[in-house]
């Protein structure tokens, strides 16, 4: 199973969420600290102490969010549904931006 290290506030690791997401492809978050002086575990298990990191199954990190689209573009195929989730993802930002300019 893949591993994403990831935060919720990243946009980086929203985008490679949403990739991973029009794949199809099942994988576990992995939440890390806000401050990287607090990312022991993360450099531990990965080298990296930024996000996102993907750990694949054979336990190979890729950081950073180009490498890893670079790792799933030539890893995995697009599905019946890809383009349902980007559209979807695309209105659910613009909603998002709109609650946020009202607000």
């Amino acid at each position: 199973m893949l591993e994403l290290y990831q935060t919720e506030w990243c946009p980086a690791s929203r985008r490679v969420r949403q990739r991973l997401t029009e794949f199809g492809v099942d994988f576990v978050a992995r939440q890390v600290p806000v401050e990287r002086k607090d990312r022991e575990a993360l450099w531990h298990r990965t080298g990296a102490e930024s996000i996102p990191v993907l750990v694949t199954e054979t336990g190979t990190a890729i950081a950073g969010e180009e490498r890893i689209e670079a790792y799933l573009d030539s890893r995995f195929e697009e599905t019946p549904e890809s383009e349902a989730h980007r559209r979807r993802a695309a209105r659910a930002r613009q909603r998002e931006l709109e609650e946020a300019h009202h607000a």
